[in-house]
């Protein structure tokens, strides 16, 4: 990718030229579903980008929250970065074992807390293992650094205002579960969730935005995707997904096009399933 983006998306190749740098923070954000069978943490121990930190979803989470890994309040996001070595003027690349999954999710929170200096690595380790670049399995020394955040109640919706969107119409809301579940054809894993979408919502499938080696496709391309979808990408979107992690992707996609006004909905199918007060469309 020539046209790496220090505040999007970063090339492999650009990651290793400015691994050295003191002013940046690589972070592991590896996560799986749980089906996958796969703990990121594990596989972090076992081997990383050399420098890389790790970033626990599950942790760096709302406590007080039943749904699972919501956006933590913003003094929890700093004790965890500042306990990190993460701090105000560092560049942030985040990657993960799938090659473009959960990271996104990482990019997206760094931004809720009104941080845009933070970059996905396209293709994620993955594509840096295959390319045979550094791994080391020590984790890095850390040190507290100062690290200042204010959580941006733009970034994202809850569940009021995702419904006031579904009845007015004045917000796209773009789903990125697969087109069995967004359609209702298949099961949600989570017990206890109704099947289906948010009435009026489109269907973009997250895995639809990416390139076989996990690299995100290009902005023409993706514009593509979401109009074919019926997308209308005049009106301002709310990203929404499984839980949360998938929608991130869609809200990176969305920046990539230069669609700037984008929200994510962060109790997702997780919350909005769960209700049966809450309307369900199937089909």
């Amino acid at each position: 990718m020539p046209d790496s983006d220090p505040q999007l998306l970063v090339s492999t190749e650009w990651l290793d030229r400015h691994l050295g740098a003191p002013d940046l923070r690589v972070l592991d954000a590896s996560w799986y579903l749980p089906a996958e069978g796969r703990d990121g943490r594990a596989e972090y121990a076992r081997q990383h980008i050399p420098g890389a930190r790790y970033f626990d979803i599950d942790e760096i989470s709302d406590a007080r929250s039943q749904l699972p890994h919501m956006a933590p309040p913003v003094e929890k996001f700093i004790s965890r970065m500042r306990a990190m070595g993460i701090g105000d003027g560092h560049k942030v690349v985040v990657y993960d074992g799938t090659g473009l999954f959960s990271a996104a999710r990482v990019w997206w929170l760094f931004r809720l807390f009104g941080k845009t200096d933070v970059a996905v690595l396209d293709g994620g380790l993955p594509k840096w293992l295959a390319e045979g670049r550094a791994v080391e399995a020590d984790p890095p020394a850390l040190r507290d650094r100062h690290f200042t955040a204010r959580r941006d109640a733009s970034m994202v919706k809850d569940v009021t205002q995702v419904a006031a969107a579904a009845k007015l119409g004045d917000w796209q809301i773009v789903d990125a579960r697969s087109p069995g579940r967004f359609s209702g054809a298949e099961k949600e894993a989570r017990p206890g969730l109704r099947s289906g979408h948010i009435p009026g919502s489109r269907n973009v499938y997250y895995k639809d935005l990416l390139n076989r080696d996990g690299t995100m496709k290009e902005p023409g391309a993706l514009r593509g995707i979401f109009e074919a979808a019926g997308v209308d990408l005049s009106q301002p979107v709310i990203t929404t997904c499984g839980s949360g992690v998938t929608a991130a992707i869609l809200s990176l996609a969305l920046e990539r096009m230069g669609h700037r006004q984008h929200a994510l909905y962060d109790g997702s199918w997780s919350e909005w399933g769960l209700y049966g007060d809450l309307k369900v469309e199937t089909g």
